[in-house]
């Protein structure tokens, strides 16, 4: 996408190598949760949002239907309105986490192309795709809000898993498979992720 401010420059406030903060010493990243939609990528955040601040991690959560209540308001489900969605959740991300953060994104982002993009914006800091892999029977089953029966009724054009397609990770960091266990539990196979990969000490 073609820049229209020009005449700006960036300027870096990323910090290098682990930062300690308390007891427990970690290093910036992404952490991006995809799925689809009831399949758990919010309980999964918020749970390991929950873990990490517990042992002394700065992290904040970017919820895909938050942003769409604010930054994303103005976006739809066209092709071209989930990858800014993509975006643009990606460069929030990146501004946390350069600064002493560990970014959590939970969004469908149900497209490969979409992801790669989201993982581009990320470096060069670590970017962890988290695959919530959970069947569309039981993410139906659980339709917290109803969504999938409208989908099916045809009331929500463009629905993830029902009229719209979700391209599975080819290659994730992670895959949970969150029909078959809780959200804690999902979240604490993150942070192991996160310490096989440097990311994170052993402490936690």
């Amino acid at each position: 996408m073609d820049q229209k401010s020009p005449n700006v420059q960036w300027q870096s406030y990323e910090l290098n190598g682990f930062q300690q903060s308390g007891q427990l010493a970690y290093s910036s990243c992404i952490v991006w949760l995809t799925g689809l939609p009831a399949s758990g990528k919010s309980s999964i955040a918020a749970s390991l949002q929950r873990q990490l601040q517990a042992g002394g991690v700065r992290t904040t959560v970017l919820d895909g239907d938050n942003l769409r209540h604010g930054l994303n308001r103005d976006l739809g489900f066209s092709a071209e309105d989930r990858r800014e969605n993509v975006r643009r959740t990606a460069e929030v991300a990146k501004l946390f986490a350069s600064s002493e953060g560990i970014a959590i994104a939970a969004l469908v982002s149900p497209l490969v192309a979409d992801r790669a993009l989201a993982r581009a914006i990320a470096a060069p800091l670590p970017y962890v795709e988290v695959y919530v892999n959970c069947p569309l029977a039981i993410c139906e089953q659980r339709d917290p809000k109803g969504l999938y029966s409208k989908a099916r009724r045809g009331e929500i054009p463009l629905f993830t898993g029902i009229s719209a397609p979700y391209e599975k990770p080819l290659a994730p960091e992670l895959e949970l498979f969150s029909g078959e266990g809780d959200a804690d539990a999902a979240a604490e196979s993150v942070i192991r992720c996160l310490q096989q990969r440097g990311i994170l000490s052993e402490q936690i």
